[in-house]
């Protein structure tokens, strides 16, 4: 478990939630869960902590840090979930609530800001330059790798295990040469048709399923499995990053370790 701070003043929560709405532009989005305040807590908020899931683990650790407001990618009240507030909900929300602390959760339009979400930072740290969107609402991300000594599959995979601290799955062949490069963090399996479609000779991505699996082998087009939770922790934390820089708060990111 890792964590940063810097920061020292404060704000309103709701003057928080909507500089959020409006910098991330909730509105675009058709999205699985609610975008923004799910959990109401104390009006000023001095010290935000920042992590990629709203887990128990977080919770305890934001609270040990004296946090008045959690911002989070994977947030709370997902769609078809049981709205029953029993079990790990009823614990969760009564930590929350115990202690008067806010939860702030924001799913695709932190995966898509161009500045902070999770794919402009995915690129940062690879060296991939944007060129074009593809999918449903452009989720995925087309482009080239930057650095000319990436030149095939297999440089890019070990590239990834430097960046990211983890060894990526790779379907295909490792001498495959680069050409476009489509991505898309998080759980977007789903988006390698359209990534192929696009132009795409290499693909990653967070997770993999197993019809993925064919559909690179049979179109030709490597897939490169990074991890949801690797893909996904860099963007809150340039969030929480320009926050604290914009309203002068405190501010952790705490890593909660996830292996998938």
């Amino acid at each position: 478990m890792s964590q940063k701070t810097i920061g020292g003043d404060a704000i309103d929560r709701d003057d928080l939630a909507k500089y959020l709405a409006t910098a991330l532009d909730i509105t675009r989005f058709r999205d699985f869960c609610p975008n923004g305040l799910q959990v109401e807590g104390r009006r000023e908020i001095k010290k935000l902590v920042t992590g990629v899931t709203a887990s128990l683990a977080l919770l305890e650790a934001a609270i040990a840090k004296g946090a008045d407001a959690i911002l989070v990618h994977h947030g709370y009240f997902w769609r078809g979930e049981d709205a029953r507030v029993i079990g790990q909900k009823h614990g969760r929300l009564k930590l929350l609530l115990a202690h008067d602390v806010n939860l702030f959760a924001y799913h695709l339009p932190l995966d898509m800001h161009a500045e902070f979400g999770n794919n402009a930072q995915l690129a940062q740290r690879l060296g991939l330059l944007a060129e074009a969107r593809f999918g449903e609402d452009d989720l995925g991300w087309l482009g080239t790798v930057a650095d000319a000594s990436i030149a095939t599959v297999g440089d890019l995979a070990l590239l990834i295990e430097r960046q990211l601290g983890r060894v990526p799955l790779l379907i295909g062949d490792p001498a495959q040469k680069l050409g476009k490069a489509g991505w898309c963090t998080g759980a977007a399996q789903s988006l390698l048709g359209d990534a192929i479609a696009a132009g795409a000779n290499v693909y990653l991505s967070g997770e993999i399923s197993e019809p993925t699996v064919h559909l690179a082998r049979e179109s030709g087009v490597a897939y490169l499995a990074c991890g949801h939770h690797a893909t996904e922790r860099y963007g809150v934390q340039a969030l929480g990053t320009h926050l604290a820089a914009q309203f002068g708060i405190a501010h952790d990111f705490i890593d909660i370790d996830n292996p998938v």
